[in-house]
């Protein structure tokens, strides 16, 4: 137990600094380490936990925490989470301070209109691994596109996209 305690540690500290532009950055290696390195669980399983924790209040990244809860239970959830979020606070902290210190240099903005694709990429990245978990069949697949799709190009609340995934679920739809 204490094996897998310093693992989840380790893995959610790493994972901590480099989750920059948002934590959905880091779910490709996230995924690798829990499902592939250390066969914690299986890809399904790992994106059934993603997606009850973007279906939850709170945190985009509850998943960390149930992560830790499935493999190790409370003192699992308890350590994933502090490993996932105290490195990055922490830098956070300090990297606002000297954002604010350098605020009229020109760097900065320069700095900012950079670091936008790479965000844009890293977070489409999350999206497809996510994607080729889940969708295991070709309706799957579609109805992710067509969710895709209207989140991008219309103003429909994610809610009512989420609802209607659950209900399209409900109906057995997507296991075709």
């Amino acid at each position: 137990m204490t094996d897998t305690l310093v693992s989840l540690a380790i893995i959610f500290s790493q994972l901590s600094l480099l989750a920059f532009g948002g934590g959905n950055t880091i779910l490709p290696e996230m995924q690798r380490q829990v499902v592939e390195v250390h066969h914690w669980m299986p890809a399904t399983e790992f994106s059934a936990l993603f997606a009850l924790a973007q279906a939850a209040p709170g945190p985009n990244m509850m998943v960390v925490t149930l992560v830790g809860w499935h493999v190790a239970g409370w003192w699992g959830m308890l350590v994933s989470s502090v490993a996932k979020f105290g490195p990055s606070s922490i830098v956070t902290i300090v990297a606002l301070h000297a954002w604010e210190r350098f605020k009229d240099r020109p760097w900065r903005r320069f700095a900012q209109k950079g670091l936008v694709p790479v965000t844009a990429g890293l977070v489409t990245a999350s999206a497809v691994l996510i994607a080729q978990a889940s969708d295991l069949v070709w309706v799957s697949w579609g109805i992710t596109a067509v969710c895709a799709v209207l989140a991008f190009k219309t103003k429909i609340h994610p809610l009512w996209l989420l609802g209607a995934g659950s209900l399209i679920g409900l109906m057995g739809i997507g296991q075709m």
